[in-house]
């Protein structure tokens, strides 16, 4: 037997090796100039713009795709960058297709919006290739502020800090920056490390350090923090991940997030084991990414089991195409039972006065692997008694927290959605809010 194999049915380099680079290639290709120009003519840059309204940063787009029409994609980029500085890789994995595109005219009159997501990569990309950052930091302030987490959120607001001037240090537990984007969203997604890219260009405003390996709670507390620095922003996302306390469960079952994060990692795909049977348990992006990536290692049989319908799934309706497109089967109205050799056992569900509830009939999907996508949890803050909020911490309008000087967003935060141009909007306000106070 194969020194990559194991009698649980799950192995290593199950494709021939260029399989792998095509498999995780870009999904989705850029547009070239004439690409952009022509999608570009298909805004009615409306005066009201919905697609505005339905973005999570703000954006002007009506502006910046009349900048691309007049062939200023690097005015076109700084417009978009004004509001998202993280607007690369908003522009790669946002769910424009129910944000901005969805509100689209185009869409309501044609059913066909205007590409809104590729032309902000294209600009930003004209941008970031031509090694342009367009922002001048202020003159330093003396302040000096902590931001924990060098996440979507944490970036956002260290970028908009150093930008008035004051000092950041970003401090993150893992070997390298950026959060979600960094471990958390499938490698076709972000092919050639555009993640690390992005940051090295962001840090291009100066007055920014960054330092990795060093988590809160195990080698500093929020009261030190405190003590230590002006302000203090917390951007640690989610750190644990929901149980699943299931009878017969084993070592099959592991988390999807660990998953993606190995994959992201990895410098070599063939070397990663996969099963044969693989199932996803859970109905966001996050089982969407896991599912996707099992099938383009060589799983032959990949499925999706989400407790609800598929409506209420979520992943977006494009997610859950691009799943199936795949070769992934959905499989709905179904919660996890218990482990059965070779397999997990399923209930169907339906919806009650009580909420959902089984129907007592059961089935098994055979399986030699399973993963849990069921939604990851805040930890404790240690050093200091915080308010919470369904779990999370809890912030105002402008992301204050309940102790004096510190304020939190993106996933760690309650409040909006779970998504990367939710958590630099979050991080934008809350630097903001923290200017503004220093400033005092």
């Amino acid at each position: 037997m194969d020194a990559a194999r194991r009698q649980d049915g799950i192995v290593a380099g199950r494709l021939p090796p260029e399989a792998y680079a095509e498999n995780f290639a870009d999904a989705y290709p850029p547009l070239d100039a004439h690409e952009a120009l022509v999608a570009a003519d298909r805004c009615y840059f409306c005066h009201d713009a919905p697609c505005i309204a339905a973005c999570p940063t703000e954006i002007d787009i009506p502006l910046f795709i009349r900048q691309i029409q007049a062939d200023n994609a690097k005015g076109a980029a700084k417009t978009i960058l004004n509001q998202n500085i993280l607007g690369g890789m908003c522009a790669r994995v946002c769910p424009t297709e129910t944000l901005c595109e969805e509100a689209c005219v185009r869409e309501l009159a044609e059913g066909k919006p205007v590409r809104i997501g590729a032309l902000q990569r294209y600009a930003t990309d004209t941008l970031m290739e031509a090694g342009i950052h367009p922002f001048t930091r202020a003159a330093p302030t003396g302040k000096m502020v902590a931001v924990i987490g060098a996440g979507p959120a944490g970036l956002a607001c260290a970028h908009r800090l150093a930008l008035h001037g004051h000092s950041v240090v970003v401090v993150d537990g893992r070997d390298k920056p950026g959060g979600l984007n960094e471990y958390g969203i499938a490698s076709y997604k972000t092919p050639d490390d555009f993640a690390q890219a992005e940051i090295d260009w962001l840090l291009k405003i100066g007055g920014i350090r960054i330092e990795t390996g060093s988590m809160l709670g195990r080698d500093y507390t929020l009261d030190e923090l405190r003590a230590d620095y002006d302000a203090v922003f917390l951007g640690m996302g989610l750190s644990g991940v929901n149980a699943l306390m299931l009878e017969g469960a084993d070592d099959r079952i592991g988390n999807a997030v660990d998953f993606i994060a190995a994959l992201r990692q990895s410098d070599d795909l063939s070397r990663l084991p996969i099963g044969r049977r693989v199932v996803v348990i859970g109905g966001g992006m996050t089982a969407v990414d896991a599912a996707v990536q099992s099938k383009l290692l060589g799983a032959e049989e990949v499925t999706i089991v989400y407790r609800r319908g598929q409506e209420s799934m979520s992943a977006s309706r494009h997610e859950q195409d691009h799943a199936t497109s795949a070769g992934v089967r959905l499989v709905c109205h179904a919660m996890p039972v218990r482990g059965v050799p070779g397999g997990m056992e399923f209930e169907y569900t339906e919806s009650g006065e009580n909420g959902l509830r089984g129907t007592g009939e059961t089935f098994v999907i055979e399986a030699d692997q399973v993963f849990r996508a069921i939604g990851q949890t805040y930890g404790e803050t240690p050093g200091a008694a915080m308010e919470l909020e369904r779990g999370k911490i809890r912030v105002d309008t402008e992301g204050r927290t309940s102790i004096p000087g510190v304020w939190a967003g993106g996933d760690c935060a309650a409040g909006g959605e779970d998504l990367t141009v939710t958590a630099v909007a979050e991080g934008r306000d809350a630097a903001e809010s923290i200017h503004r106070a220093l400033s005092a």
